[in-house]
């Protein structure tokens, strides 16, 4: 193993097999308006245990998606809001820049998977 001039790890590779994002009040929309593809937004907290197994494990899982777009719901609270977020983490779809709701699984691979298959085939809808 390598380290770099902070005695850190330098030869090691991020886990994580799609794109993370993080994105703000300020700065979701445009975002993932200009995104193409698909998005799963997760909406997660500092004090959630299952947010941080969320943060830990979804990297990792063969996703269908085309990348991460994690919220911080303690930061982001017009989002929060607008997403009409009522528990963490909380996972919603987006492709192209369309709306396709709520993603209500566990976080597996192939559940996940499921999930956001049946979420891309209802009608899509603008970003809330």
């Amino acid at each position: 193993m390598n380290t770099d001039s902070m005695c850190r790890p330098s030869d090691i590779v991020s886990p994580s097999i799609v794109v993370e994002l993080e994105l703000t009040d300020f700065d979701a929309d445009q975002r993932l308006l200009a995104m193409s593809g698909v998005s799963l937004v997760i909406f997660t907290s500092v004090g959630c245990a299952s947010c941080r197994f969320a943060r830990e494990q979804l990297p990792r899982l063969e996703l269908a998606v085309d990348r991460l777009c994690w919220i911080d719901a303690g930061n982001n609270g017009g989002l929060v809001e607008r997403y009409s977020v009522f528990h963490l983490p909380a996972l919603f779809v987006v492709r192209d820049g369309e709306f396709f709701g709520a993603v209500n699984s566990r976080l597996s691979a192939r559940e996940l998977n499921a999930a956001v298959g049946q979420a891309l085939s209802r009608i899509a809808e603008e970003l809330p």
